[in-house]
């Protein structure tokens, strides 16, 4: 970074708003897909969709550990973005994709060793272990697919074109909902694949979403060839260091993914009604707080491009108070918009048993709440992880999912047999055990240093 501060003009919150609505659309779309699939589950009946959140709990961590180092490379493409250096942002992108692809192998091959016996040991019926297992052998595809399309989209989000990713999701989200369809219920002559019919639909729409990806990144790079040279001098010392500054990160998003997984395991020793509550809101959860997490993932990255540009301490401080004040008019909407999900529950989920839907209704109170402390929490780490504070942001999260949420989750499910209304709690806990350890740390200023880029 340049030692003379940039006296260019600070972003505004419009600048971050052209970032976010592109990202939050994309995560709303990728969360989508779950719903959606929850949604045409939902006819086939409780044990399928009891069936779908244990192999989504298995698969989803593989797709948690690559978007993990995926927004690795993001923070390593905005650095050298911000500071206009072509070949880091060549070493960048080709560094997280060698890293990606060897994750999603290594991933592939333990699911093929041991995700078998996790599923029949935690399945309630033979009949919901064997739907699982199918699932979970056509997801894999999905696996390697996305490690090369998460770590495109980590190139264009850092580089600022946050559009193309979710341009890719207009693809994928159509194509998805199409295959699912006629293939869960076998339509127009094609064979009812049942659960496994939603995991084709998912396969499809995500290697169509890297190939849009990959045609658009060689259009405007080809794929860099032209640009000589590597960071550091060698493709081989880059990797080690772009591995070496990600897996605070990786470590971070894949404690979050492992503790979201474990947590969901040990759901399903709850009843089947009151597991199948947990798997029709938790993709709520998710597609609604991204407009909080998505506002909170633009402001980082503009952060790590200012830190690239060698913007002044005090021009950071008057960036983020912007950021801010719209952080807690995004979590006002995430709160309105659970209320309206739990509401109209009954009616979005036609023919589920009463006990599912008292279930979902007790969620409401928490829900109205979390959004505050989760968004607030949410600009804190993306800017201390901006600037290169990240072993810090990791031990937040880790001390906050296995000193809290998880043993607790274990205590009150397999020890005291508790609702799922207290369980549902947690995650409220845990934002507020991480707040004052967020909002200390940022206040210090050691980021601003910005070493986000590494050595």
């Amino acid at each position: 970074m340049s030692e003379t501060a940039s006296t260019a003009p600070i972003p505004t919150t419009w600048n971050i708003f052209q970032l976010a609505w592109p990202l939050t659309l994309k995560a709303m779309m990728l969360h989508g897909i779950v719903v959606t699939d929850s949604l045409l589950i939902a006819a086939l009946g409780e044990e399928s969709l009891a069936a779908m959140g244990l192999a989504a709990a298995i698969g989803t961590l593989l797709l948690g550990i690559l978007l993990a180092f995926s927004n690795a490379t993001q923070i390593r493409v905005a650095v050298a973005f911000g500071a206009n250096h072509p070949v880091d942002l060549k070493s960048g992108f080709y560094c997280g994709l060698a890293i990606n692809l060897c994750v999603a192998l290594i991933g592939i091959v333990g699911v093929w060793l041991f995700a078998g016996g996790i599923v029949q040991s935690l399945a309630h019926t033979p009949d919901i272990a064997a739907q699982a297992q199918r699932y979970l052998g056509v997801f894999m595809f999905v696996v390697l697919s996305e490690a090369v399309g998460q770590c495109l989209s980590g190139h264009f989000d850092g580089s600022g074109q946050t559009k193309v990713p979710f341009y890719s999701y207009l693809i994928a989200v159509p194509a998805n909902v199409a295959c699912s369809v006629v293939l869960i219920y076998g339509l127009f002559g094609l064979p009812q694949m049942g659960l496994t019919g939603a995991a084709v639909g998912s396969a499809v729409s995500s290697i169509l979403r890297a190939g849009f990806l990959g045609a658009v990144f060689y259009r405007q790079n080809r794929w860099y060839r032209y640009v000589s040279g590597w960071r550091q001098g060698s493709f081989w010392i880059a990797t080690k260091r772009h591995l070496l500054f990600a897996l605070p990160i990786a470590a971070t998003f894949g404690s979050s993914t492992v503790a979201n997984s474990a947590a969901a395991l040990i759901y399903a020793k709850m009843s089947v009604n009151q597991f199948a509550a947990m798997t029709l809101m938790m993709p709520w959860v998710q597609i609604a707080g991204t407009l909080g997490i998505t506002w909170a993932q633009a402001t980082g990255i503009i952060v790590a491009q200012l830190l690239g540009k060698a913007y002044s301490s005090a021009a950071l401080d008057v960036f983020l108070r912007r950021a801010w004040r719209i952080a807690f008019v995004a979590a006002a909407l995430v709160s309105v918009t659970y209320l309206f999900v739990c509401l109209a529950s009954g009616w979005i989920y036609q023919g589920l048993q009463d006990e599912t839907k008292f279930a979902l209704m007790s969620f409401l109170p928490v829900l109205l709440i979390l959004p505050f402390p989760k968004g607030s929490n949410a600009i804190c780490g993306n800017t201390l992880r901006a600037g290169g504070d990240t072993i810090y942001v990791m031990n937040i999260f880790v001390g906050g999912q296995w000193l809290v949420r998880i043993p607790l989750t274990a205590i009150m499910i397999l020890y005291f047999d508790l609702s799922v209304t207290w369980v549902f709690t947690l995650l409220l806990v845990e934002e507020l055990v991480k707040f004052p350890a967020f909002h200390m740390r940022l206040f210090k200023g050691k980021w601003k240093t910005g070493q986000a880029g590494g050595a």
